[in-house]
């Protein structure tokens, strides 16, 4: 008995100080960023950083406006939650609750490895597939754009989102959805109704993991978007936070350097708000 009690003492000290080390981690990369982030934004101002409209880092007269990285950042994450996160809940759905076995097995087995593959690889065939396909079927200069971005963004997002739910459904008591059908009500309205609200709180996770996905992507959104600092428009070649500190980190020195950290800083803020308020509303509802 002593000996069970040792044994389950040690797991507890060994979960608490792997917990308490990620704790500290996040705290470090928070601290390390102010410390970087501060100092440009103090010598830019915070209203011409955040609110101008013009990044021109190398000219002559440099200027450090990420208005448009944020706009972009903000309308790019938008488009790809809303066409990744229906279609991704409806897949969860299905699998879960309506799919045969072997249909289940082979589709869990595709979104695995849809989430394995590398997003150098999702930029490459959005590079040599999708931005030739937009610029022929929109007839525009130039494929690559915010449009190109939130499609490749959305297909990136769809494992985590379709993963996440399918556990969270499958987690809800049978007894729950046993009581809605001998209520009268029909498979699908039980699933859509009664195990859908049940496992919200999974659903939620999900898309707060699809959310940071897409709003932390670099690599593949630079190889389709253009990577120019245009103010957002769909069809017109942008650049998004990350990819502003991606493509510009490796030469930078001095200011430069310092509001790239600067912008890195308002990324790490913007996702930490996603996160709280989505916290926020989720647990006001069980309130």
């Amino acid at each position: 008995m002593k000996k069970n009690k040792t044994i389950e003492r040690a797991i507890h000290g060994v979960f608490l100080i792997l917990g308490l080390l990620t704790v500290g981690c996040v705290l470090l990369i928070t601290i390390y960023l102010v410390i970087s982030g501060i100092p440009a934004i103090a010598e830019i101002g915070l209203f011409d950083f955040l609110f101008g409209t013009e990044w021109a880092s190398t000219a002559a007269e440099p200027k450090y406006g990420i208005l448009p990285f944020i706009l972009t950042s903000v309308y790019g994450t938008a488009g790809a939650i809303l066409i990744g996160v229906p279609i991704g809940f409806f897949a969860a759905v299905y699998l879960s609750k309506m799919a045969n076995q072997k249909v289940k097995a082979f589709m869990e087995g595709a979104v695995s490895l849809l989430a394995g593959i590398p997003s150098v690889v999702y930029g490459l065939v959005g590079m040599l597939v999708l931005v030739p396909a937009v610029r022929e079927i929109f007839d525009i200069p130039d494929g690559a754009s915010l449009f190109s971005a939130i499609i490749v963004l959305a297909i990136m997002i769809l494992p985590s989102i379709i993963k996440v739910s399918m556990t969270a459904l499958e987690a809800v008591p049978k007894e729950y959805e046993d009581a809605s059908l001998a209520l009268g009500a029909t498979p699908v309205e039980t699933y859509f109704r009664v195990s859908a609200p049940a496992a919200k709180s999974g659903i939620a996770a999900a898309v707060v993991l699809g959310v940071g996905r897409a709003i932390g992507e670099a690599m593949a959104v630079m190889m389709v978007s253009g990577n120019v600092p245009n103010m957002p428009s769909l069809f017109q070649s942008v650049r998004f936070l990350t990819t502003a500190v991606a493509s510009e980190m490796s030469y930078s020195s001095g200011l430069q350097q310092q509001a790239l950290f600067s912008i890195a800083l308002v990324l790490f803020l913007f996702i930490m708000l996603i996160n709280a308020t989505l916290n926020f509303f989720l647990k006001k509802e069980k309130d």
